[in-house]
């Protein structure tokens, strides 16, 4: 099986695990996640921390964002055409319903800079313990992380971690990888 069929196969099998578990499952999954990553070094030295605004399938990050977003500057994506912008996430009054996917993007917040980035927190189909990581398949995290590095940490719920992900040249690593 090629490269491109086996991240297909994948990402069927992980869509399937997903729907099997709970909304409830994946909140309590979603809490200890963020615990862990509050005591690594990494986060607490962070200043600017790339976040993202979870869809519902996804390792939730909506209360940690509104947890941090005081004391730390916690920039979020927006997907415009096939790339990622960057938006510094300023509360629930900036967000608004984006055009993609219907992820809430922060619309008014001030324009942040890639290298601005201590630590980003990345969302993933599927990760393995090397840190390699199958995204949704648009590419948007690989040409991101491809454009400038910084620590990355990506997130995912247990059932989400194998032995082995596939993955090509063009497909960026973790620096570490948390899940519960």
């Amino acid at each position: 099986m090629d490269i491109d069929s086996q991240k297909k196969e994948l990402r069927r099998l992980v869509k399937q695990r997903k729907k099997e578990c709970s909304d409830e499952k994946k909140q309590a999954a979603s809490s200890l996640i963020f615990q862990q990553l509050e005591l690594l070094p990494e986060f607490k030295e962070a200043q600017t921390v790339l976040l993202y605004w979870s869809m519902k399938d996804e390792v939730q990050t909506h209360d940690f964002a509104l947890k941090w977003y005081q004391d730390k500057k916690i920039i979020l994506p927006i997907v415009e055409g096939d790339s990622l912008k960057l938006r510094v996430f300023t509360g629930m009054d900036c967000m608004v319903e984006g055009n993609v996917f219907g992820i809430m993007e922060p619309q008014n917040g001030p324009v942040a800079q890639i290298s601005d980035i201590d630590l980003g927190i990345i969302p993933g189909i599927a990760f393995d313990k090397t840190g390699n990581r199958l995204g949704r398949g648009k590419a948007y995290y690989d040409k991101l992380l491809a454009a400038q590095h910084f620590p990355t940490i990506g997130v995912c719920f247990a059932f989400q971690l194998f032995d082995n992900v596939p993955a090509d040249s063009r497909d960026i690593p973790m620096d570490k990888v948390l899940f519960a």
